[in-house]
């Protein structure tokens, strides 16, 4: 009789080998610059030189931009070592249960903001269609605009690429020339883009200005510092590079070079339209101070920056979640579509005012699984992972019932804390939470669930690609064999 598989072994959701992985460093680089060009990251310019003038803010953002972009590739490490996506490396802190519970809250917060990038998109596809043909219906637009994005993700990882390869030079130019019409406008109302406040803060108060910023930049990313393996397994690293730091090149290049570089420009656009119009939205900004074709080409910027920055940082995450809640008969494209189902029921045109707070707290409390992310990675396991048991029901990670305790604790107590304190939720959620979760772990928990790992720190049992490995689920038979990464087997969602 034959055994019945694991529904833990969804084929989309084993470790992606050598040969799946397709993203390359300059690929990686141009997926972050449409990530950044989001109606959030254009509220944080505007609402930062409401106190600070320009050359402050900036400032704020490159340093919460390079922080935040550190500890996305010190997570993007899971992937690129092992090739594991967010929702199956939670089964080591969070139980191979209790990992839908947090994983599913960075799912549907990954779908609310599809719908609510797909609206942003969807009124600028309004505007270029209006201009164009005297067409004017923006919820027509909506469901036009989210069905390309998710055909265009159910097609594979490669496809995602793709599209931002094509889109990120046209993002580049087409926001230079959105920052010269908005500058122009703004000294035409006697306004100095460089020294201009609103209401200028001195002292204590412009400091705290300047954390805000800082921690605004880090929040806003703590969502995709969290899931980030989901999209880090498929950048493309070398096999039996023990250097940390040369093996994770495509993911640093993209998070401290790309991500920083674009983040802050995107900031001056915002606060440079919240200086001249006072709406710190482009697509509002831009119908006040251009018309004709260029108003369109600079609308079809938003318009492209929102398809890339949905499908790579919002559509595959929560796709790739939904497929590990479902199992193995709810395969990745059905997640896609799942994604832009709930992202459409949550009605963002309605609730715009109401969805992005939220959202902004979603990423404060996942902070702290950030930090226990962290924590159990590289403080308790020191990169190694006994992946074969990550996909199976009775093995290490079932802990009581399939649910870490410590996770769960140390979760609370962190998102707690970011609640209590949203200006700094960032930094306060990940270090209680990573620190509450190795306490919690060394020193009771993993003490009545041993792990293989911990216990023998074996090198070429538990590391990936690091000792040249693909892990093969079907060579579980003989985990500290290496295995050649021609062999690695072909995953659907890569197809």
């Amino acid at each position: 009789m034959r055994k019945k598989t694991s529904y833990l072994k969804s084929p989309d959701l084993l470790p992606i080998g050598q040969a799946g992985r397709k993203i390359t460093t300059l690929g990686f680089s141009f997926m972050w610059i449409g990530m950044c060009v989001v109606l959030a990251t254009f509220a944080i310019g505007g609402a930062g030189v409401i106190s600070l003038p320009l050359p402050m803010v900036i400032l704020a953002t490159i340093i919460g931009s390079i922080a935040i972009g550190l500890t996305i590739s010190l997570i993007a490490d899971i992937g690129i070592e092992h090739g594991l996506s967010f929702p199956v490396y939670m089964r080591a802190p969070f139980g191979t249960i209790g990992t839908h519970i947090p994983s599913l809250v960075r799912g549907v917060a990954a779908s609310m903001w599809f719908g609510i990038n797909t609206y942003f998109g969807a009124t600028a596809m309004n505007g270029i269609l209006n201009i164009l043909y005297g067409f004017d219906n923006w919820l027509v637009c909506f469901f036009i605009f989210a069905s390309l994005q998710l055909i265009n993700t159910a097609l594979g990882i490669k496809a995602v690429e793709r599209f931002a390869d094509l889109a990120a030079p046209t993002i580049i130019l087409i926001s230079i020339w959105m920052y010269a019409e908005l500058s122009n406008t703004a000294s035409a109302e006697g306004r100095d883009v460089w020294t201009w406040a609103e209401n200028p803060a001195t002292g204590a108060a412009a400091f705290t200005a300047f954390l805000v910023v800082i921690f605004s930049n880090m929040g806003f990313w703590a969502t995709l510092a969290a899931d980030i393996p989901t999209i880090s397994r498929y950048i493309k690293a070398p096999k039996f590079e023990r250097n940390w730091f040369k093996r994770n090149k495509g993911a640093l290049i993209g998070s401290l070079v790309a991500l920083p570089v674009t983040q802050t420009f995107m900031i001056i656009i915002g606060a440079v339209a919240y200086i001249a119009v006072q709406n710190y939205d482009p697509v509002v900004a831009l119908q006040e101070t251009a018309t004709g074709w260029v108003l369109g080409v600079l609308l079809l910027m938003i318009v492209l920056a929102q398809w890339s920055t949905n499908i790579a940082a919002n559509v595959v995450p929560a796709a790739t979640i939904f497929s590990n809640v479902g199992g193995p008969k709810f395969p990745f494209w059905m997640g896609v579509f799942a994604a832009g189902i709930v992202g459409t029921i949550v009605q963002p045109w309605n609730l715009f005012d109401v969805i992005i707070p939220v959202l902004l707290f979603i990423g404060g409390i996942l902070s702290a699984i950030v930090g226990i992310l962290f924590a159990d990675y590289y403080l308790l396991r020191k990169r190694r992972v006994n992946v074969y048991d990550l996909y199976k029901n009775d093995g290490q990670y079932k802990y009581a019932g399939g649910v870490n305790v410590a996770g769960f604790i140390s979760w609370i107590i962190g998102a707690v804390a970011s609640y209590l304190l949203p200006s700094y939720s960032f930094l306060v959620g990940f270090v209680l939470g990573g620190a509450c979760y190795y306490f919690l772990s060394k020193y009771w928990y993993f003490q009545k669930y041993k792990q293989a790992e911990i216990e023998d720190p074996c090198d070429e049992k538990y590391l990936g690609i690091t000792v040249g490995r693909d892990w093969d689920l079907d060579a579980e038979g003989s985990p500290a064999a290496l295995k050649e990464v021609s062999g690695a087997p072909n995953i659907t969602v890569d197809s």
